[in-house]
C-alpha cells in the first residue's frame, strides 16, 4: 500500500481518482488547491503525487517549481491537465515531473503510470547513493503532441542529447538522432530504429516484438508499415 496524494480543484476528479486508487489498495490524500498541498508536504512526503497543471489559486508548475526550489522534491510526481500545450508539459518534466496525464484519463494508463512511479520511487528508496539512471516514458500507442514531446525532453534532461545511443544496451545499435529534426519526423526516425533493433534481436518474429514492445500484433503490423519498416530482410539479418 502507498500514500498518494492527489492535487485537483475538481472535486469530481479528487473523488474519482480517490475511489479507484483506493480500491487498489493505496491510502488517498486530498487537495483542492497548491495550499492544502503544501501543508500536505510539509507533514511528510507522500509515496507519488498526482497533480493538476491548472489551478485557481496556484498552477502545479509552479507548485512544482517551489518544491524543487525547496529540496522538496523527493517524491514522484505525475502531472494532471486536459488542456496543456506541449511547452507547459515539457517545462514540468524538465523541472522533475516524471510522467504527465491527458484529462479524461484513461483508467489503464492511470494505473499504468502510478505503478510505474511507485516503482521509481521503491528504487530511489534501495539505491539511494547511486546515480539515478535515467529512465524514459514509454512511448504510447497513441502519440499525443504533449507525450512525444515529453518524452524528448526526458531524454535531453537524462543528457543523451543529441544522440539517443544510450536509450540501447550494448549489443544494439548507436542511434544517431538530432533533436533539431521537427517532432513528426524525429518520433517516427526513433521509432523506426526501436522497431528494426527488436526485430532484428528476434529474428524477425513477430510474435516476440510484440511481446517485446506490448503491442497487439495487428496494431504492429500496422505500425511497421507505416514506418516503412520490412520484418522480412530484418529476419535474415538477424539469422
Amino acid at each position: 500500500m502507498a500514500n498518494i496524494l492527489v492535487v485537483d480543484d475538481e472535486m469530481g476528479i479528487r473523488e474519482l481518482l480517490s475511489e479507484i486508487l483506493g480500491d487498489e489498495g493505496h491510502a488517498i490524500q486530498l487537495a483542492e488547491n497548491a495550499q492544502q498541498a503544501r501543508d500536505a508536504r510539509a507533514a511528510g512526503a507522500p509515496d507519488l503525487v498526482l497533480l493538476d497543471i491548472w489551478m485557481p489559486d496556484t498552477d502545479g508548475v509552479t507548485l512544482l517549481k517551489e518544491w524543487q526550489r525547496d529540496g522538496l522534491l523527493t517524491m514522484p510526481v505525475i502531472m494532471m491537465s486536459g488542456h496543456a500545450t506541449i511547452d507547459t508539459a515539457v517545462e514540468a518534466t524538465r523541472i522533475g515531473a516524471l510522467n504527465f496525464l491527458e484529462k479524461p484519463i484513461a483508467l489503464q494508463k492511470l494505473l499504468k503510470a502510478v505503478q510505474q512511479g511507485l516503482a521509481r520511487a521503491q528504487e530511489t528508496v534501495r539505491a539511494p547513493v547511486l546515480a539515478a539512471r535515467p529512465v524514459l516514458m514509454a512511448q504510447p500507442e497513441e502519440h499525443s503532441p504533449a507525450a512525444s514531446a515529453i518524452f524528448a525532453a526526458q531524454a535531453a534532461q537524462s543528457g543523451i542529447a543529441p544522440r539517443m545511443g544510450a536509450l540501447v544496451g550494448a549489443d544494439g545499435p548507436s542511434f544517431n538522432l538530432s533533436f533539431d529534426l521537427p517532432l513528426r519526423e524525429a518520433r517516427d526516425a526513433f521509432e523506426r530504429m526501436y522497431f528494426e533493433h527488436h526485430l532484428g534481436r528476434e529474428g524477425g518474429s513477430m510474435t516476440r516484438v510484440a511481446e517485446k514492445t506490448g503491442l497487439e500484433r495487428t496494431h504492429l503490423y500496422r505500425k511497421l508499415k507505416q514506418l516503412g519498416v520490412e520484418p522480412g530482410k530484418l529476419a535474415k539479418k538477424g539469422g
